[in-house]
């Protein structure tokens, strides 16, 4: 088992008290849904939660990073992930609440695309 699918198994142990939470392998890490909605990822053995506008604040409070990556031309950036504070990868219980925060920015994330989808000129 490599460093990412341990952390995938801790993850989805954290994370199962929220209902059926699936992962799919993508751009070498993993994925995690509830409800085909992505709320979080597992890259370099790190968990990181889905964030916005809304939730952000309360993950830079607790001092989490941004999901970043390496390539050839320098590091990417993307602030719409970020890692879970150490605390809440101690159980269940205190992962919660930071988990509902990171589903309710992808709830809020899917509504966006439908409503831009939505708005489409139709010929």
């Amino acid at each position: 088992m490599d460093g990412n699918e341990g952390a995938l198994a801790h993850a989805l142990e954290l994370l199962e008290p929220l209902g059926p939470v699936t992962s799919k392998r993508m751009f070498g890490g993993h994925g995690i849904f509830l409800h085909e909605r992505m709320f979080a990822l597992i890259a370099s053995e790190q968990l990181y939660l889905k964030v916005d506008d809304t939730t952000r604040p309360h993950f830079e409070e607790e001092g989490c990073a941004p999901f970043t990556y390496g390539r050839k031309t320098g590091q990417i950036r993307i602030p719409s992930y970020m890692t879970a504070p150490d605390d809440a990868l101690e159980s269940p219980e205190a992962m919660h609440p930071w988990a509902g925060l990171a589903i309710e920015a992808a709830m809020r994330a899917g509504k966006k695309g439908r409503k831009a989808a939505n708005s489409k000129i139709k010929p």
